[in-house]
């Protein structure tokens, strides 16, 4: 049934979970199985973000219109036909990943099964080497509008959340986005992000990697 998440209002579609599982088991090869990615960034974060976002990129790797090798096989209509899309993409969108371990509660016999599943949900960005406060001015002057005033993305303009994103993962994104190898917004975005220097793109990945603590 839709679901609500916490702070703007954010509708998550009608999803047949039992199907969503079923292609989660695929999925989890590189993202892992509560869709949280790997520490390396080599494979991102899909848990929380906007459904209509997910399906977007799935659509955009359907059509060759962004490239991604370890999606070719998947990203097909055969694979993925638009029933699956809509429930992976929902199922996604539902998960929650902690921030940080619960504390435990002395007056509870503890459980170690239950502690090691919780562990790993637990998703914090390490910091990213640079200056902090020059990062959040850059961010707030050009992302925020589209990705939310703390990185927590805006799905009413499909903006993807940034914070609790993998730094190594957005910095080959923008690396893309300067070499015209992925689409922004428009074509022209890709002049934009090559008006910035490495060392600014640094600043706002260390200011985006504090917003989680």
């Amino acid at each position: 049934m839709p679901s609500v998440l916490v702070g703007e209002e954010r509708l998550i579609p009608e999803f047949d979970r039992y199907n969503a599982e079923d292609i989660m088991e695929v999925c989890a090869g590189c993202h892992r199985i509560y869709g949280q990615g790997t520490l390396d960034g080599e494979y991102p974060r899909l848990a929380g973000l906007n459904p209509a976002y997910l399906a977007r990129q799935i659509e955009l790797f359907k059509t060759r219109k962004r490239i991604n090798i370890a999606m070719l096989p998947f990203a097909t209509d055969h694979e993925l036909p638009p029933d699956d899309v809509r429930d992976i993409s929902s199922y996604l969108a539902s998960i929650e990943l902690p921030r940080h371990m619960s504390t435990l509660d002395p007056a509870k016999e503890f459980d170690p099964l239950a502690r090691l599943e919780e562990s790993k949900k637990v998703t914090n960005i390490p910091h990213y080497p640079g200056d902090v406060e020059k990062g959040g001015r850059l961010y707030k002057q050009e992302c925020r509008s589209c990705h939310g005033s703390t990185g927590e993305g805006r799905w009413d303009k499909m903006g993807p959340m940034l914070t609790g994103q993998y730094s190594n993962y957005l910095l080959r994104q923008i690396e893309k986005i300067r070499k015209g190898e992925r689409l922004h917004d428009t074509p022209e975005d890709a002049e934009l992000f090559r008006s910035y220097s490495d060392e600014d793109i640094a600043n706002i990945l260390a200011w985006l990697s504090h917003q989680d603590d």
